[in-house]
């Protein structure tokens, strides 16, 4: 005989899940099927739900599809609830009763057929506003540094590139020592091209001066 009743029922009510929930039992599918389209829907809004079970090929969307309806009604109807705010928040599939049948075979033997069933659970909850209020900007310091004014730097000047000392410059005095005479100014004066070395001034001189004395 069972002992304070009341309280018990009392406490059950109490801890009992108040969301919206409908129930489907003995289902002739699988419960491995259901919970292929049951992944579909789970966490989703309830239009998004309804529009994918609608447009879903499988053989549970049609009572998936009236076990969703009934409990956005029981929200709307016991619970005061829009069905735009409602989401998917728990939905799964359970075993139910097996049937079995026999299929007569030969020699008098029979296999046996096992008819699963399942039963349906969908909990809706109302989606809350998640959106967080903006920070507001902080406040510029009130002790400001003044930007310092910078004088403008003079521009580098382009330094010229350095001179190779191999390179002469048209200016330069020709180092005294041999000098080559160009070959196509000796073709034009009709003269057999020779090669002429001048000798420093220092003998040229002395031949002069010796020349002047004969």
């Amino acid at each position: 005989m069972a002992t304070r009743q009341r309280e018990k029922s009392a406490k059950i009510a109490a801890t009992r899940d108040k969301r919206p929930t409908a129930i489907a039992k003995s289902i002739r599918i699988p419960a491995g099927k259901v919970e292929i389209v049951l992944d579909l829907i789970r966490g989703k809004s309830y239009e998004q739900a309804v529009a994918i079970l609608q447009n879903t090929n499988k053989s549970a969307c049609e009572p998936l599809l009236k076990v969703l309806n009934s409990a956005a009604a029981n929200a709307e109807n016991n619970l005061n609830l829009s069905k735009d705010a409602l989401f998917v928040a728990e939905c799964w599939a359970g075993p139910g009763m097996t049937m079995k049948r026999m299929m007569p075979r030969a020699r008098g033997r029979a296999d046996r057929i096992l008819k699963h069933t399942c039963h349906i659970t969908i909990i809706l909850d109302e989606r809350k506003d998640t959106t967080k209020p903006q920070p507001k900007k902080a406040e510029k310091a009130k002790s400001e540094v003044k930007p310092v004014k910078s004088t403008p730097t003079p521009k580098p000047v382009p330094k010229t590139p350095a001179e190779s000392p191999t390179t002469k410059t048209p200016n330069a005095k020709k180092p005294l020592g041999t000098k080559k005479v160009a070959v196509a100014d000796v073709k034009k004066a009709g003269v057999t091209p020779k090669v002429a070395t001048t000798k420093s001034r220092a003998t040229q001189a002395k031949k002069d001066t010796k020349g002047g004395s004969k």
